[in-house]
């Protein structure tokens, strides 16, 4: 019976991009290692308008990586996920406090998706619709549904897949960090055994196909020329909305 592996050495990039269509940048990305070798993937995409998007993705982004640094690590996928759940708490009640105190951030919020990769296990937490994939280099799977209006149509029947594509309410969200006192998210404990991770806005794939990321994260290029690339295509394909990217893959070191 072959060993679980307790950690995994990986190499990593982020990066965030305005498009080529907006006029302000609120998506933020970020990838954080501890001492144990547990990573933390994390993309957030604003909402509100300028300013207001791009403070409640920072104050996400920034109170889930001072929780990542107290956090202590190699405390296995249960107590890591309840630390998660607390941290994305903390975080909406920061940014719900932040826009009913504040009229110029009345109305702000946030999507977020988060990963936490802990050995063979990753914990992954889904607000909104930013998204996680895996790619095992041949396939890319997606591992979160996103929370929103088109998505709910095509669940219960009332829409097919294709339609959602260009569905009207497509941007429509059911969910998002920020916007109420309590807190809705899902929050999933998966096998983890090496595979590439992606988190990315929305913004990256409604601009570019899931082949062609399949095809660009199969590549011999570093990780953040990969993540370049990604953002390059977006743009060159409209850039329609701010692309926002967090990517892990294992060192071949």
């Amino acid at each position: 019976m072959s060993k679980k592996k307790e950690f995994y050495n990986g190499t990593f990039a982020f990066k965030t991009d305005k498009g080529r269509v907006r006029l302000s940048n609120e998506d933020q990305a970020r990838v954080l290692v501890n001492y144990h070798q547990e990573a933390l993937l994390i993309v957030c995409d604003g909402m509100g308008g300028m300013n207001k998007g791009d403070f409640a993705s920072k104050i996400a982004i920034d109170t889930l990586t001072d929780e990542f640094k107290n956090y202590p690590g190699k405390r296995g996928a249960f107590l890591t996920k309840m630390w998660l759940a607390r941290a994305a708490k903390k975080a909406n009640r920061l940014i719900y406090d932040q826009a009913n105190g504040n009229k110029e951030y009345e109305g702000m919020g946030t999507t977020m998706v988060a990963c936490y990769i802990l050995g063979s296990k990753m914990i992954v937490m889904n607000i909104g619709d930013s998204r996680a994939y895996s790619f095992d280099g041949n396939s890319l799977k997606r591992i979160t549904d996103d929370q929103t209006y088109v998505e709910y149509l095509a669940k219960t029947g009332k829409i097919s897949e294709e339609e959602t594509t260009d569905h009207p309410d497509r941007h429509m969200l059911m969910n998002a960090l920020g916007v109420f006192p309590s807190l809705s998210y899902d929050l999933t404990v998966h096998e983890y055994h090496g595979e590439s991770i992606m988190l990315c806005s929305d913004g990256l794939y409604n601009n570019i196909s899931e082949q062609e990321i399949e095809m660009i994260l199969g590549t011999d290029e570093r990780v953040d020329q990969k993540v370049s690339t990604l953002i390059g295509e977006a743009n060159a394909n409209g850039g329609s909305d701010n692309i926002g990217i967090a990517y892990w893959e294992i060192s071949n070191d």
